[in-house]
């Protein structure tokens, strides 16, 4: 009979055997290749970095490009590189028709990108000009302990009209982010966050000429109100690229066979975002500032970017067209009124828009067959949304409308580009577009189509 515990020997055995196996054959191939691990603290890697002059865009690296924002200014001082941030209540526009009262840093939401080379020390002021208490943690890096930002536990909180200095030299390279640190739940739903970028001070592999920083965030703007809610937990209806939804916002533009890299961070409340870039396979090279061997990467269309976490991806632009980028989780690419109403879809309306239009003028049944043409109805002029509030979708494109929201953005790839400003919409060679299938096309092809009833 064969019992629980000989099948338990047995498979002991067998694992043993084939643990044996396992690795009595990695080591006929020899040793697998080493993965970097971070195994150095800020303290014992310092020494490695006295006295480098401070790195300058140009000469040590590719400055990067925060679309619908800025990189903070500096200056050095005695060898440190000086930066001021100042947290302040900012009136901020999501898209236009949509402006909401947030908290940001230096009249931004969010703040501007901080850049720094590897090796550099910085000293970095914040003021507050909030009405609440705040703090900076700088999110990913490797520094002191009184440094790391956290209120009550690091430091104090800085209380409204007080400027606290952080100071340390940094130890590492790769994407990072700042937010606060105090009352976070509040003040990071408001909008106090913002992209932090180390440049490698000898970079392994060639640098881009077009670096983008995206940080990825979701709010609460409940329609015709002008305060982001920091108590929403799940039902979220704004989500933004760089503190913008589409579509407001800015395209990305690169000129055919520019090496890019894409950099997406994530600080929203409780989302992840998988963003999708269309017509392009390419390696994630970089996670949370870690840097991931050749060996290692792999071909993807989509990253998965959690709360939290950054990612970075290279490829080189080299099909040029307007090429989508966006979150695929479905939800994500949509504006307000996205929720809380029933599901029509199938209903047939008849003349319910003339009985209720006598009570109600202007009244128009949508939903029935979805949502896609909610933007181009309010658009043209034939349905008014409630003040202060977008289109559940869209924008206009050069074909029709684009009924996409939200987390939506497009790369423009084009050849002889004079300069990197927006060169509108894409022209395509003639042939290349979809269209409408001709009656000898079908015929050509074999395609039956039944025709539908009117």
């Amino acid at each position: 009979m064969f019992t629980r515990r000989k099948f338990i020997t047995t498979s002991s055995v067998a694992f043993a055997g084939g643990a044996t196996g396992l690795a009595n054959a990695r080591d006929a191939r020899g040793k697998p290749e080493s993965v970097p691990r971070q195994d150095k603290s800020y303290s014992r890697s310092l020494p490695a970095y006295e006295g480098l002059a401070p790195g300058q865009p140009g000469r040590d690296y590719t400055p990067v490009i925060t679309p619908n924002n800025q990189s903070l200014p500096w200056k050095v001082v005695d060898g440190v590189k000086v930066y001021h941030l100042i947290a302040e209540p900012v009136d901020h526009e999501f898209a236009p028709g949509l402006k909401a009262k947030c908290w940001g840093y230096n009249g931004r939401v969010h703040g501007p990108t901080i850049e720094a080379v590897e090796g550099d020390k910085v000293r970095i002021y914040v003021t507050n000009k909030l009405p609440a208490g705040t703090s900076v943690h700088w999110h990913g890096l490797l520094l002191p302990n009184g440094m790391d930002g956290v209120a009550g536990l690091n430091q104090k909180i800085i209380r409204p009209g007080e400027t606290f200095k952080y100071e340390f030299t940094l130890v590492q390279h790769g994407t990072h982010m700042y937010h606060s640190h105090h009352d976070e739940m509040t003040q990071i739903a408001l909008g106090t966050t913002g992209p932090l970028v180390i440049h490698p001070r000898n970079p392994s592999r060639p640098r881009p000429d077009r670096d983008f920083v995206f940080m990825l965030h979701e709010w609460r703007i409940d329609v015709g109100t002008s305060r982001p809610n920091p108590n929403e937990m799940t039902d979220f209806n704004i989500f933004t690229f760089n503190a913008r939804s589409f579509p407001g916002t800015a395209p990305m533009v690169a000129r055919l066979d520019d090496r890019m890299r894409i950099r997406l961070i994530n600080l929203g409340a409780m989302s992840h975002h998988p963003i999708h870039l269309h017509g392009y396979q390419f390696p994630i090279v970089e996670t949370d500032g870690g840097q991931i061997p050749e060996s290692a990467q792999q071909l993807e269309t989509s990253v998965l970017t959690a709360v939290g976490q950054s990612r970075a991806f290279e490829f080189t632009a080299n099909e040029p067209g307007d090429w989508a980028m966006h979150c695929h989780m479905t939800h994500h690419v949509m504006n307000q009124m996205g929720h809380d109403f029933p599901n029509l879809i199938g209903m047939q309306a008849g003349d319910l828009d003339q009985q209720i239009g006598s009570l109600l003028p202007g009244y128009m049944t949508m939903g029935t067959d979805g949502m896609g043409e909610h933007g181009m109805h309010v658009q043209s002029g034939h349905m008014q949304v409630p003040k202060n509030s977008i289109p559940m979708v869209g924008g206009p494109g050069p074909f029709d409308y684009i009924t996409m929201g939200g987390l939506f953005t497009i790369l423009k790839v084009r050849e002889n580009l004079a300069s990197y400003d927006d060169p509108g919409w894409y022209e395509y060679p003639q042939g290349t577009v979809a269209s409408l299938a001709s009656d000898s096309d079908l015929r050509r092809d074999g395609i039956q189509v039944a025709r539908s009833q009117p």
